[in-house]
This record gives C-alpha cells, sequence and structure tokens, in this order.
C-alpha cells in the first residue's frame, strides 16, 4: 500500500514556474513506476509525465515536452515535477501516481495508487 500526498500548486502568471512535490508513504516507493496526471475542469483526466523506478528514464504527453521534467528522489520518497513556461492551458488538477507497469504507462487505469490532487491555475 502507498499513500501519496502532492503539493506545490498555486497560481502563476504565463511564462512562469512551479515545482510540485509529492510525498510517498512506506517503504516500497522505489518498486513503483511514479507518473503525474492532469484533469482540468470538464476534461478527462491525462497523462503528463512518467519516471522509471530507477529514475533513469522518464516519458512525457507532447503537450509537455521540453517544459516540464519529472524527477525521484528514491531516499526520501517523494516525486517532483518542474514545470517551466507555463500556459494557461495546463490550468488543472495535478496528481501524482504509482504503478507496477513500465515507464511508457500512459493509461491512468493502469495506475494502483493515486494522491488528492494539487491544483494549479496558470493566469494569461
Amino acid at each position: 500500500q502507498v499513500q501519496l500526498v502532492e503539493s506545490g500548486g498555486g497560481l502563476v502568471q504565463a511564462g512562469g514556474s512551479l515545482r510540485l512535490s509529492c510525498a510517498a508513504s512506506g517503504r516500497t516507493f522505489s518498486s513503483y513506476t511514479m507518473g503525474w496526471f492532469r484533469q482540468a475542469p470538464g476534461k478527462e483526466r491525462e497523462f503528463v509525465a512518467t519516471i522509471s523506478r530507477s529514475a533513469v528514464s522518464t516519458y512525457y504527453a507532447d503537450s509537455v515536452k521540453g517544459r516540464f521534467t519529472i524527477s525521484r528522489d528514491n531516499a526520501r520518497n517523494t516525486v517532483f515535477l518542474q514545470m517551466n513556461s507555463l500556459k494557461p492551458e495546463d490550468t488543472a488538477d495535478y496528481y501524482c501516481a504509482a504503478t507496477n507497469e513500465g515507464f511508457r504507462t500512459v493509461v491512468a487505469s493502469l495506475f494502483d495508487y493515486w494522491g488528492q490532487g494539487t491544483q494549479v491555475t496558470v493566469s494569461s
């Protein structure tokens, strides 16, 4: 069992940056592929990024590639999402999630554990 708690969301102007964090409980954090998803009002939850168990490999949605960076610190049981050059269309609730699948997993239903989400609002 893994419990996930996100933090770091907020209001930022377009072009700005935010860093999201997701703290995990449990001793098995390093055994999970970790991912970030987002859900805008009235839209389905969408994949943002994943990182492999060892942090060697990452995978990004085309919409965030080159602007967002996912990383993890297995010693601190934490995964991060650095978001730069933010756009109004990045506005959403952001969720971290854990899966036993590989790092190219992008389907939300394949993730077993989810945080409660943190809100990101980008003003134009």
